[in-house]
């Protein structure tokens, strides 16, 4: 660990130096760019492998001319090094965050958003597939039974059907005045498919532009996100920005005052300490705490959001699928027939009866299982992404501050004379603070003396 520990800072100091001379610091230096090149490229790669794999060609193309370009770039500009250097930390501050939660977002849609619909969907479909079938089933039976009480009159009303065969012929046909039902339901099956036309355009143009966009845009973020860092970092009121931690190199400086015989801010008071931290340190000051409660805020209302739609997704899926399973467990209704030829009024007396044989009975079903809806559930599928999502945001926000303090470490490694005036600033801050506090101080005590002594004087 130690000697992982010793080449992995000698390659931060080299990347970080300027290019000294001779070939053998040039080829490490041009190394360690085109490591770190190369990394870069993986990462823009991974952002943009939706976009890139309808054309696999191209990206070749693309990304081998960028890393020697890149590698160039960051073997001559130090400005550049630095930025590639923040780059990967903002990653994992605010800018990434919003990327995740974009992600997190797009499986939502992909996943619960289109299920929902898919199951209101196959519940119209089942309302209107049951309209459709349900006066023509009726009909198939009645004319089962027509033709059941049709053989039935033929064994009763021929009493010499040994001596004399009678033959007759009996065509049933039906038709079926349903041109209003009909229209009224190509135009509701019209309208849902119209709807779902639609919002399936929607949810396609949504994931189309979750999935090739906005990691794009994420990383585009992110680079902007790195770009006003620095920009604050080198900018006129530098001094002032994010000036909050105390480094070895402040350490170091207040040594030295205190060597020269001059005021030493260290060690820090215990309210100095909640506002300025040791850096690098995973105790937070009181203004980390609030940067990570905002850190969380956004991820804990999309988390909300999520958990609305996955719930509405597995309520919907539990009451199509329960009136499903009682669709299909619902009996057929059965109706029991008997035939009676009464002589002396000759004529079939027709009614309900007890059950003869298999041919007195007919079981109509109420509903086609055709027309019985499907649901399908895809929460297993959209929160195993989602928990992986949840994971990295967690991770993220509880080490929000330690990459901030990691950003303050690396470009006041790149700009030490930046660095060595926000120390000079930061120790005369604390003077000034602590000569105002002695001030204030003497003035209490001077005060409380002041009026011990006038209710002493008028007591005698």
């Amino acid at each position: 660990m130690a000697y992982f520990a010793a080449f992995t800072q000698h390659v931060w100091n080299i990347f970080v130096a300027e290019r000294k001379p001779g070939w053998k610091n040039l080829l490490l230096l041009f190394a360690v760019c085109s490591s770190v090149s190369l990394i870069a490229n993986v990462l823009l790669f991974l952002a943009g492998y939706t976009l890139l794999t309808e054309y696999p060609v191209s990206a070749a193309i693309i990304f081998m001319p960028l890393w020697v370009i890149l590698s160039i770039s960051l073997f001559f500009f130090r400005y550049l090094r630095c930025f590639s250097a923040l780059f990967f930390l903002t990653c994992g501050m605010h800018e990434g965050r919003n990327t995740l939660v974009a992600a997190g977002t797009g499986a939502v849609v992909a996943g619960n958003i289109q299920n929902i619909f898919y199951n209101l969907k196959q519940l119209a479909d089942s309302v209107t597939c049951i309209l459709e079938s349900q006066h023509l089933s009726f009909l198939d039976e009645y004319i089962k039974a027509i033709w059941w009480i049709y053989n039935q009159s033929k064994a009763l009303s021929n009493p010499l059907k040994d001596i004399v065969e009678v033959n007759d012929k009996l065509d049933v046909s039906y038709f079926i005045l349903d041109e209003g039902l009909n229209l009224r339901l190509n135009k509701t099956r019209l309208g849902i498919q119209n709807v779902v036309n639609q919002i399936s355009s929607v949810l396609a143009l949504h994931l189309s532009l979750a999935k090739k966009v906005l990691p794009l845009l994420g990383t585009a973020f992110i680079l902007l996100g790195t770009y006003r860092f620095l920009q604050k970092f080198l900018g006129p009121h530098t001094i002032k920005f994010k000036n909050t931690y105390i480094t070895k190199e402040f350490i170091r400086y207040n040594e030295q005052q205190w060597q020269q015989q001059k005021l030493s801010v260290l060690p820090l008071s215990k309210e100095e300490r909640k506002v300025y931290a040791m850096v690098p340190s995973f105790c937070q000051t009181y203004k980390e705490k609030k940067c990570t409660i905002r850190f969380f805020l956004p991820v804990l209302a999309n988390l909300c959001i999520w958990i609305l739609f996955g719930a509405i997704d597995y309520l919907l899926y539990w009451l199509i699928f329960s009136v499903s399973k009682h669709l299909q467990d619902f009996p057929e209704l059965e109706v029991h027939l008997k035939l009676y030829y009464h002589k002396n009024a000759d004529k079939f007396i027709f009614n309900n009866g007890e059950i003869v044989d298999n041919k007195t009975s007919f079981e109509i079903p109420l509903f086609e299982h055709v027309c019985i809806p499907t649901p399908q559930l895809s929460l297993n599928a959209t929160w195993i992404q989602l928990g992986t999502i949840i994971i990295f945001l967690t991770v993220l926000g509880l080490f929000t501050s330690t990459f901030i303090q990691l950003k303050i470490l690396v470009t006041t490694s790149f700009f030490p004379k930046t660095d060595m005036k926000r120390i000079e600033y930061l120790h005369a801050k604390l003077l000034n603070r602590r000569s105002k506090l002695s001030e204030r101080k003497m003035k209490r005590k001077l005060n409380s003396f002041a009026t011990i002594s006038g209710s002493q004087s008028s007591r005698q």
